[in-house]
């Protein structure tokens, strides 16, 4: 020790104040990019297709680059594993600005979705490796901090990135939604670059990549999530196109299985599914994803509907749950350290059941104060239920496999919402069939309200389809609740820091 200079003892080391306040920003600021990207490009449909065209397919600028993130948030959570994070993260930034420069540059509908598919492929590595370098930064006492800033960063994403996107749309030009995060990105990057030391690893062996293994679950991820966001929007859930896919799905399901099976280094490892601890916390998080859909996708259709309210008023009422889950996420480290990371989790997902289970029960049409306060509460229920789930999951892992975990648990939480919004859709457009006597779907019957041609008995058709949703969700609250009864250990195995 005595040879060795300041200089370079200063190099060695993994990370150092200073360094990882500059790494947590950058942190922050790639999942601003990843977060924003959710919810800026919604309000600015109408200014997009008004210039390229594309009404019919215009969907795809969602789905597609959620078809993408989805997909490769297993492949980067074992390259993670394989190559270190910040490879991983630089090159999953750089697609992503990538994506973001040529979605600029579209000249029809059909290159922007092509380049929103681009922007998602680079998604998919800054929402996974942000978590898992998130673990790496901080010990386990300290990691609620971290989590509950990359809470509150989405939290903030939810809330301005609609309005941000119509301020560009209207006031410069819908091509300034991504261009917005060339500068972000590059701030980013050089954080990343600059500040992100990772200690070295000894090389035993070649590293391998299981490129095989990524293809399949590329195209299978792609082929069955394909299947669910178009089924019943597209074509019928009866129909070839839906037969056909959901067919192909489960050959490639079994093409996966059997290349996982005899690769040296699988993209999906067996023991993510055999440790109870990954298996339980992945199957919960699912349920999760299902369950927001609920709020998400259709409490803003029953604000305007049913009560009546605004745009603006409406987006209010279901934004608030963004302002307490990021609060209780942050406190949920004093109830976990005294009665464990699974109670904690089912207390948590066991009072939001209970939330989401009394939403059909707030009187007809009701006051917006009502449905205002179950999602504060509802909130602060998720935020007490997921961080601690995926900081006791991240805990029972060393680096090594920190990345295929964190990736898992992101990839079933995804699914679950391609699932819940599949499922809760058909549940809705059958309720309105059903209480209005022939066929309707609910985007029709919201555009008939917002002409003003609708009668009472259609307010009435809406609210009885969200409150079939929202017991819908409830159950899967209650599953998840159960899942974290019967299967997930009542301590978790966490390793030492």
């Amino acid at each position: 020790m005595g040879s060795t200079s300041s200089a370079e003892r200063e190099a060695a080391r993994p990370a150092t104040a200073g360094r990882r306040g500059a790494v947590v920003a950058a942190l922050m600021l790639s999942m601003a990019l990843a977060a924003l990207d959710a919810t800026i490009v919604s309000t600015a449909v109408p200014q997009i297709v008004g210039d390229l065209g594309g009404f019919s397919v215009f969907s795809w600028l969602f789905s597609g680059y959620l078809l993408a993130v989805t997909v490769t948030l297993p492949v980067y959570g074992k390259l993670s594993d394989t190559f270190g994070r910040k490879p991983v993260l630089i090159a999953g930034s750089a697609v992503f600005l990538l994506g973001s420069l040529l979605c600029a540059l579209a000249w029809n509908m059909g290159a922007l979705i092509a380049f929103r598919v681009v922007q998602g492929l680079g998604g998919g590595a800054l929402q996974g490796t942000v978590q898992t370098l998130a673990a790496d930064l901080y010990p386990l006492k300290d990691r609620p901090k971290i989590q509950s800033k990359l809470s509150t960063v989405w939290a903030v994403s939810a809330v301005a990135g609609p309005g941000l996107g119509g301020v560009l749309a209207a006031y410069a030009d819908w091509r300034w939604i991504f261009l917005i995060n060339l500068p972000i990105g590059a701030v980013a990057l050089w954080l990343i670059v600059r500040h992100l030391h990772e200690p070295e690893r000894e090389a035993t062996a070649q590293a391998r990549v299981d490129w095989a293994g990524a293809l399949a679950v590329f195209a299978c991820g792609g082929v069955l999530l394909t299947a669910l966001v178009q089924g019943g929007v597209a074509w019928p859930w009866l129909s070839a196109p839906s037969l056909a896919l959901f067919g192909t799905g489960l050959a490639l399901v079994a093409v996966v299985v059997l290349v996982e099976r005899r690769a040296a280094e699988p993209v999906i490892p067996g023991w993510v599914w055999r440790r109870r601890t990954i298996a339980a916390v992945n199957l919960a998080l699912g349920a999760l994803g299902l369950l927001m859909v609920a709020p998400s996708v259709f409490l803003p259709t029953y604000a305007q509907s049913v009560l009546g309210l605004a745009p603006v008023a409406a987006g209010f009422v279901l934004s608030v749950w963004t302002l307490s889950w990021p609060v209780s996420a942050a406190l949920s480290q004093h109830v976990y350290r005294r009665i464990g990371f699974r109670n904690t989790a089912m207390l948590g997902i066991g009072t939001a059941a209970l939330i989401l289970f009394a939403f059909p029960f707030l009187p007809y049409p009701g006051q917006a104060w009502q449905p205002t306060l179950l999602m504060l509460l509802l909130g602060a229920a998720l935020g007490l239920f997921q961080l601690p789930l995926i900081v006791g999951v991240q805990s029972t892992v060393g680096w090594a496999e920190r990345g295929t975990t964190t990736a898992s648990v992101l990839f079933c939480r995804q699914t679950g919402q391609t699932i819940g919004a599949a499922v809760f859709g058909a549940v809705a457009n059958g309720v309105l069939a059903a209480r209005l006597g022939g066929a309707g779907d609910l985007d029709s019957v919201t555009r008939a309200l917002d002409s003003g041609s609708a009668p009472e008995a259609t307010r009435r058709a809406i609210a009885d389809a969200v409150h079939a949703v929202y017991l819908g969700a409830a159950c899967a609250a209650a599953l998840a609740f159960l899942v974290l009864l019967f299967l997930a250990p009542r301590k978790f195995p966490v390793l030492k820091d």
